[in-house]
């Protein structure tokens, strides 16, 4: 069993922002950046920049103060999740520093979830971002070196998203999760990412399934994180052959944020891909009650792929009850 029920989490709000190439995509965004810099000097301090910009927007929209949250879950894809813990130096806030690559965001929200279950923490903040050129300098090449990308490949997006939840009723419950197991098909492959999560998106997704009694059809969506366009077959055929599902009700938020016009191979990957999604289309679209929202990481390091091992995988799940 690696299944949660929660009986009093809610999501009560929520900011965001994005870099230009998402501005220019197909979600209409209201806070954006219009370059990779922002008059930072480098890519990093741009990305710090936006979780700071981000988390005071929260904590303004909702008329509080640092002190007013009880703690800060989250993460980046930066070595050391820089540019959370280099954000969050500022605020003298609690911190649990987490990491599942793209998947990081619906860990937060489950690390978040758990404490204030408990209620010894009455408010939580769930954080993350990412940076397209801090991603390739830190997974592939820089960006200076003029590499060239397969089609399969993702597009890491530029943006950072925090969340706001606690044990005060609103209209979205987080009502239950599933941890991940890391799963490895065996596939070396850096650049297709899709093939390489959408086997661990599967299993989470059954598991949750399994373990909650539920079937497919339980869900009005189900959001997987950064699979691609790429991943998104793949898992397709992969319930379609191994357990005669047609997934439906199934789509894949990397798929959803650029445009075909623009040169982003098989969709958008990162891990506020998912968030960025999830809050600025599926919940203002107000046509879906449950979903099953189901972050996608691909666990790899520079160092282990150089030396020709194989790349594992996670995936984790919340439920959301959306109320009218």
């Amino acid at each position: 069993m690696s299944s949660i029920l929660f009986k009093n989490v809610y999501l009560n709000d929520e900011a965001t922002i994005v870099g230009p190439y998402e501005k220019n995509g197909q979600i209409s965004f209201n806070n954006y950046l219009s370059d990779f810099y922002d008059n930072e000097k480098t890519f990093e301090d741009m990305e710090i920049k936006m979780q700071r910009n981000v988390l005071d927007n929260l904590l303004f929209k909702n008329n509080m103060h640092p002190e007013d949250v009880g703690i800060i879950v989250g993460g980046d894809l930066m070595n050391q999740i820089t540019a959370t813990s280099y954000n969050l130096r500022d605020y003298d806030i609690p911190f649990l520093g987490i990491y599942s690559a793209c998947a990081s965001f619906v860990e937060s929200v489950i690390v978040a979830s758990n404490l204030l279950e408990t209620k010894f923490f009455r408010s939580a903040v769930a954080i993350t971002s990412s940076h397209n050129l801090t991603s390739e300098k830190q997974f592939r090449f820089p960006v200076e070196y003029g590499a060239l990308k397969p089609k399969r490949s993702t597009f890491t997006a530029t943006g950072a998203v925090a969340t706001l939840l606690s044990n005060k009723e609103s209209k979205i419950k987080v009502e239950s999760a599933t941890i991940g197991k890391v799963v490895d098909f065996g596939i070396k492959d850096t650049f297709n990412m899709g093939a390489v999560m959408a086997p661990a998106a599967a299993k989470t997704i059954l598991n949750h399934l399994q373990d909650l009694k539920r079937n497919i059809n339980y869900y009005d969506l189900i959001l997987t994180g950064d699979l691609g366009k790429v991943g998104t077959a793949i898992l397709s055929d992969f319930f379609e052959q191994n357990n005669k599902i047609k997934l439906r009700n199934h789509l894949d938020a990397g798929t959803q944020i650029y445009t075909n016009e623009q040169e982003t191979f098989a969709g958008a990957s990162g891990p506020v891909a998912l968030p960025l999604v999830l809050f600025n289309k599926i919940l203002k679209q107000k046509k879906y009650k449950k979903i099953l929202v189901v972050g996608t990481g691909s666990l790899h390091s520079p160092v282990m792929c150089n030396q020709k091992h194989t790349i594992p995988a996670i995936a984790h799940a919340i439920s959301l009850e959306v109320r009218p």
